[in-house]
């Protein structure tokens, strides 16, 4: 029986993005034990996903924080007698942890993230053909450690019990569509302007037997969510009612998930609801897109200076800085993008 630690720490949509693909390899290895090491609000993520699946949470804001708590991490990792480390992540604190298991014998392996690939593509603004999805990447690393197998991955929920009673702090039945909208993301070349996101919630809000859901977090985003529950009928604040779980259970009962290059694209995907999603600085071929959504709910424009990013940290490189990229997405274009999903539902 051989024991596999798979590192990956953040963020939140590469984490969910690693779901499919350790049940996958985990389901083919039945004999095998699996440790992933994340964050620990992360950890709901992996909880339920198979017998031979567990989680090692990471607290990096306390106890495992600086040397110190690398040491402390390292030792408890020591005396798990791991075999095989798979390094998804490889930044220096992965790399720290995987080079200290490699001298004490385990066999390694490390994600190849394909960065000139992405220079290349950022510089020549050429993505007819998509680059290599990170799933694809996270496949690799199990392949290199012989743990290889077929993506199995069907629904988060085939492993974990589905009631929606448990959502009666926010809902209590479904009636008409769910459209849940999660407008913000950690950058501003990834957030269609606000301004413009509230009159797409004017627009659907407003139709009838529609009820929208808005996601966010910290109380910057809920001071926003809570101006547009105010102002438009049949919306919900969802900020801080309900965890990680109760969560992706909500999201399991939507018609289509509204959302940017965020996580909420990927939970969404891991539920199988269609997700229209929203691109500016960054681009949908660079390997992020949720796992089986349609690329043609890919909202976005061509732009002579599109893609400028792999993640969307950079600021606007035009004069002006203009973010002409989310700027001159019509509202209606991502209205429609909604009413094409929900009229795909109703045949």
């Amino acid at each position: 029986m051989s024991k596999v630690l798979v590192i990956r720490i953040s963020s939140f949509g590469d984490v969910a993005m690693l779901v499919p693909v350790i049940y996958s390899v985990a389901a083919k290895h039945p004999r095998d034990r699996f440790s992933v090491m994340t964050r620990k609000a992360f950890v709901p993520l992996f909880e339920n996903l198979g017998f031979n699946i567990n989680v090692i949470p990471l607290d990096i804001k306390q106890r495992h924080k600086g040397l110190r708590g690398y040491f402390r991490l390292t030792g408890k990792l020591s005396a798990m007698r791991f075999s095989h480390v798979a390094d998804v992540h490889d930044v220096l604190r992965s790399k720290g942890i995987r080079y200290f298991l490699f001298f004490t014998g385990c066999k390694v392996a490390h994600i190849d993230k394909g960065k000139k690939e992405k220079r290349d593509s950022i510089a020549c603004k050429k993505l007819d053909t998509p680059l290599k999805h990170t799933m694809q990447r996270y496949r690799e690393v199990f392949d290199k450690l012989g743990f290889s197998a077929p993506m199995a991955f069907n629904n988060f929920f085939d492993f974990v019990p589905r009631n929606l009673s448990c959502l009666k702090s926010v809902v209590t039945e479904k009636k008409g569509k769910w459209i849940g909208i999660a407008p913000f993301s950690k950058h501003r070349g990834k957030i269609y302007p606000l301004e413009k996101m509230s009159k797409v919630i004017d627009m659907l809000s407003g139709e009838d037997n529609t009820t929208i859901f808005l996601f966010g977090s910290g109380k910057e985003e809920q001071k926003v969510l809570s101006r547009w529950v105010s102002k438009y009928p049949n919306t919900i604040d969802l900020t801080g009612k309900l965890d990680l779980q109760k969560e992706m259970l909500l999201i399991s009962y939507l018609d289509v998930m509204l959302s940017m290059d965020s996580a909420n694209m990927h939970l969404a995907s891991l539920v199988q609801v269609p997700v229209v999603s929203v691109w500016g600085a960054t681009h949908p071929s660079m390997g992020f897109y949720g796992l089986g959504q349609d690329i043609a709910n890919a909202v976005q424009i061509e732009l002579e200076c599109r893609p400028c990013s792999v993640f969307g940290e950079l600021p606007c490189l035009r004069d002006g800085e203009d973010y002409a990229c989310m700027e001159r997405i019509a509202e209606e274009s991502v209205v429609s993008g909604v009413h094409r999903v929900l009229k795909r539902i109703d045949l």
